[in-house]
């Protein structure tokens, strides 16, 4: 019961893939409580879905600092709860989705409230993807056009289309995919600079590691030049030692400030 609350207080991006992970492990029954879980959180109008919840589904997880904690060798400021959980992430939608999709028949089938909850979602990514967003590294520098956050905006009406052809008639199918290509043309317009490879955010020049997941969702196949171009300027300007780096702190003011270490899930 531990390790299902300690899974179940993850949502948004690290929620879908824990749900793909469990599912692909064999843990149907895992998968449906995280779920479960997060329908309950996200009980009330999809529109004001969060990125994350706390393990029991708190929607106030107000950041605080602790200055009489040392924190771990030296590292400060200690900080309780997470600012971010007021951000907008459209990439969070894509991913919810994507789980949906993929975990259709442990987790949809026979489940007709989700698909109500799934669709409201899509709603959503309709009506906001056009905005700019905080992104999916969470920067507090102000929103911005990523180029990441339209591409999950895609996969979400894309895997939101896909799951419809398995459900009863009745979704807006053809408005879901007139909004999927038009978030296509948009990024393949915006996102690429005169390099030929995608960029962090629209009109910029600055890469982001994040890009590697535009060919692992679907969005482009893997040997297209923009993914082969893209792929090659992040082993050469982010990787270091064999480790990539998320983005380049000299190009992308987050916010935060300081140094930046490798990501290992970018790795």
């Amino acid at each position: 019961m531990a390790d299902r609350v300690l899974l179940t207080g993850i949502s948004g991006f690290l929620g879908g893939h824990v749900a793909l992970a469990l599912l692909n492990a064999g843990y149907s029954a895992e998968a449906a409580g995280w779920r479960d879980w997060l329908l309950r959180a996200v009980a009330g109008r999809p529109d004001c879905v969060q990125i994350m919840y706390g393990p029991a589904g708190e929607h106030r997880l107000t950041e605080l600092e602790l200055p009489w904690l040392p924190g771990y060798e030296g590292s400060t400021p200690v900080r309780t709860g997470n600012g971010a959980h007021g951000q907008l992430q459209l990439d969070v939608y894509g991913e919810v989705l994507d789980a949906f999709s993929e975990g259709h028949n442990e987790l949809l089938h026979e489940h007709p409230e989700v698909w109500k909850v799934a669709q409201a979602l899509v709603q959503t990514v309709q009506d906001r993807w056009t905005e700019p967003d905080d992104g999916i590294w969470e920067v507090r520098s102000g929103r911005a056009h990523f180029t990441h956050s339209k591409v999950m905006a895609w996969v979400a009406l894309d895997r939101a289309i896909n799951i419809a052809d398995r459900m009863p008639a009745g979704s807006p199918v053809d408005r879901w995919k007139a909004t999927r290509e038009e978030i296509r043309r948009e990024v393949l317009a915006r996102g690429v600079d005169r390099r030929g490879v995608f960029v962090q955010e629209f009109g910029g020049s600055a890469l982001d590691a994040s890009l590697l997941l535009i060919p692992l969702v679907g969005f482009l196949p893997p040997d297209d030049p923009r993914v082969v171009g893209t792929v090659a300027a992040i082993e050469r300007e982010l990787t270091h030692d064999g480790f990539v780096h998320r983005y380049d702190p000299d190009m992308t003011d987050d916010g935060v400030g300081g140094g930046e270490g490798a990501f290992l899930m970018c790795t």
